[in-house]
């Protein structure tokens, strides 16, 4: 059932051969790694109102512009800079690899555990955003903003699941569709707005005093400049997802680098203009922001008219591509997470890829983490911005830094060149983290100070662990294995043709002591199982645990104990019978319990456990009418004892 549904799901199984047919050409590749960076263009403008008007009222949307032409200006720089980064390490890995091989092991966890605090922030910022998006459409959906979140993450998550191309595919319509609503609407704003032909509408005075309690505060002096720091580092979330494409080179069609330099400077370009029109036309349209009815929405609805085609095409495709911007954390986290699992920082399960050639473990996880952040802050975009910028602005620095030393150390020609544009990019960044951390430290940027670190602390522990483990394992000069005592143990719950091929097992392991054992809950169920003990002629002796509370795992724990006795290095061989069904429906008609038997005894010490099969006869398959006999598969049935008992041992007979 679990196979069928993942077929359903995810699809066939990739061979590793396929890989390069996953790979993505660039018009697919833009809507898979540029589509947080775009989507950021629906929110950005947003948040920066969200700072000025509530302290300076209408006054303060002078700065609008201003403060959109110097986060474009941080853009350019960053676009410029990772163009170097995509060239210098094809094999992708941003910040983290930059940062390992120029900067060390220190810098690279804090750049890893910055962009991984990031992909899962981007999702639930995305989703979020997305989420309000719909419900400035449908206002009677608020209540149902975590829900509906949680809901498009799982949907999200699943396409993923079934390969880069195949999401990047289905993504890619939605995000072209937003960029031509988004291209509409400010081409016929901007031109309406320069002709005269639409105006800023009257302010609802209830609502600009509801925003600013009723007072306005002049923007000078140093809580002035705070009031703006604060506004540019909310503004500065447009930059997030710039990074994305230098992480995942290798999913581009060869020549890989070339592609992704061209992706980078298409999505800069697209990002840049979209951000700084949508500024311009909010300054001269002069919205409110608010909680119940986006920025983007207020000014869809100026442009075009409620209810109009254009503005429902608006607000549809910004709600898409807010959704869908999560795709890219989804596509960059289970490539970041794989490469810091590689190097002994992260589990092991995180480095494998899974049927769809995808990191399945590293979207798994990012959808549960990302799920877990919508609930804990009810779905709201404005609160878990603060959280956001600290993680991004982190791995920009630690990745120009590492490329400033890696210029340095190759000297490669141009190199004095491409170092200034690094240094310029890192003293850039570095100054947005600045004044990220400075000015929203009290409002939630002290979490991700906070988390980023623990992160790091997270990595050394499980690389510690990998490390005793490879030191444990490994073969000391002249090691030779001490020969050890085996004890072999066959639990059954009756005499059967299963317990018989389990017993006629166990003697051919020519082991030290071969003993069977079982649990019963009555005299008279032990004086009947001796009858059939009997009547079988079986020549080993017959050890029975009588436990009048019902149970199994427990009494036959201690009962192992007992004949292991005080030899603790001895091996004890526990050979557990199963008979194999043929359809999975069958299963569920008897009580696993070997399964629950291996489940308890995988964590016994010295331990080995063995499952010997026993198909039925043809005659006694139950089948279906209506299905095709099929070769049977192997399945845990009914195992080793009917009853499950626990308790101490009541004799041995």
């Amino acid at each position: 059932m679990t196979s069928l549904v993942k077929r359903l799901l995810v699809g066939r199984p990739l061979a590793t051969a396929e890989e390069y047919r996953t790979r993505l050409p660039k018009r697919i590749g833009l809507a898979v790694f540029a589509s947080d960076a775009i989507s950021s263009t629906a929110y950005a403008t947003e948040e920066i109102l969200f700072i000025l008007v509530p302290v300076a009222g209408l006054a303060a949307l002078h700065l609008l512009v201003p403060i959109s032409l110097v986060v474009a200006l941080v853009l350019l720089v960053v676009v410029l800079s990772y163009r170097q980064t995509i060239y210098a390490y094809p094999d992708g890995g941003g910040a983290y690899v930059v940062a390992r091989q120029n900067l060390g092991e220190r810098w690279s966890l804090l750049a890893g555990a910055s962009l991984l605090v990031d992909y899962t922030l981007t999702v639930a910022v995305s989703v979020s955003a997305g989420v309000a998006a719909v419900v400035s459409a449908l206002p009677e959906l608020l209540e149902y903003r975590v829900e509906i979140g949680v809901g498009v993450v799982a949907l999200i998550a699943v396409a993923n699941l079934r390969g880069a191309k195949e999401s990047g595919t289905l993504f890619a319509i939605p995000t072209y569709l937003y960029l031509v609503a988004l291209g509409a609407l400010l081409l016929v704003g901007l031109w309406r707005t320069q002709t005269g032909a639409l105006t800023a509408a009257p302010v609802d005075p209830e609502q600009l005093a509801a925003l600013t309690g009723g007072s306005t505060l002049g923007l000078t002096g140093l809580a002035g400049a705070l009031i703006v720091a604060r506004a540019f580092s909310s503004g500065a979330v447009a930059l997030t997802g710039t990074e994305a494409i230098t992480n995942g080179i290798p999913a581009f069609r060869r020549p890989e680098s070339r592609n992704a330099a061209r992706t980078l400077g298409a999505m800069g370009l697209i990002l840049g203009s979209a951000f700084l029109g949508i500024s311009v036309l909010a300054d001269r349209l002069r919205p409110l922001p608010s909680e119940d009815e986006t920025v983007l929405s207020q000014l869809g609805g100026a442009v075009f008219g409620r209810g109009s085609f254009g503005y429902g095409a608006l607000q549809i495709t910004t709600m898409a591509i807010l959704f869908l911007a999560a795709n890219t954390a989804f596509a960059d986290f289970p490539r970041l997470s794989s490469l810091i699992s590689r190097d002994g920082f992260l589990p092991r399960q995180l480095s494998h890829r899974g049927d769809r050639l995808v990191f399945s473990n590293g979207i798994l996880l990012l959808g549960g983490a990302a799920a877990v952040l919508l609930i804990a802050f009810g779905g709201s975009t404005t609160a878990l911005i603060p959280l956001y910028a600290v993680g991004v602005f982190t791995g920009f620095t630690v990745s120009q830094v590492g490329m400033v030393r890696h210029h340095a150390r190759l000297r490669e020609p141009g190199w004095r060149r491409a170092q200034a544009i690094n240094a310029v990019g890192a003293t850039a960044t570095a100054t947005v983290l600045v004044v990220v951390v400075v000015s929203k430290f009290t409002t939630g940027a002290w979490i991700p100070v906070v988390v980023i670190p623990v992160i790091i602390g997270l990595f050394r522990t499980v690389h510690r662990h990998y490390l005793d483990v490879k030191r444990g394992l490994a073969v000391p000069v002249g090691y030779r294995a001490r020969p050890r005592r085996n004890i072999v143990v066959v639990p059954v719950s009756r005499v059967h043709r299963g317990a018989v091929d389990a017993i006629a097992y166990a003697r051919n392991l020519h082991a030290d002591e071969v003993r069977v054992v079982t649990v019963v809950l009555s005299d008279e169920e032990a004086a009947k199982l001796r009858r059939q003990w009997k009547h079988a002629g079986l020549d080993l002796t017959l050890d029975v645990i009588q436990d009048p509370y019902r149970q199994l795992v427990n009494p036959l724990l201690r009962y192992l104990d007992r004949v292991q006795g005080a030899d603790r290095d001895a091996i004890v061989t526990v050979v557990l019978p199963e008979f194999v069904v043929e359809h999975a429906w069958q299963r569920l008609l008897h009580t696993q319990t070997a399964w629950w038997l291996r489940t308890r005894l995988r964590q016994r010490p010295n331990t080995v456990i063995a499952s010997v099969p026993v198909p039925l006869p043809e005659e006694v398959h139950g089948r279906l009418p209506w299905r095709r006999r099929r070769t049977p598969a192997p399945a845990a049935a009914e195992d080793v004892a009917l009853t499950v008992s626990s308790v101490p041992p009541a004799g041995r007979e």
